[in-house]
């Protein structure tokens, strides 16, 4: 997995929920984004989407079958984003 890449995916998670008081050293790679995780909820996904576009030029159809697996972690970001970029 491309770690310039996993960082990219934490300091944009930071920058568009606006978590002041988070590090990318905080957030866990493996580590769910929602629920017992970061505590993320549905309006954070809203976000995430919005900024995975504006960052990467990927996104993820809210209605896709696939759209928990790919939010779960950034390590499943990451993955994601890769997977578009090819």
């Amino acid at each position: 997995m491309n770690s310039d890449l996993v960082l990219s995916v934490k300091k944009m998670i930071i920058d568009a929920l606006n978590l002041e008081d988070i590090t990318p050293e905080d957030i866990d790679t493996d580590a769910p984004l929602f629920g017992d995780g970061l505590g993320l909820d549905s309006i954070d996904a809203l976000e995430l989407g919005l900024a995975l576009k504006n960052t990467f030029g990927v996104s993820i159809s809210p209605e896709s079958e696939n759209v928990r697996e790919h939010f779960y972690s950034v390590a499943t970001l990451v993955r994601f984003i890769e997977s578009q970029k090819k």
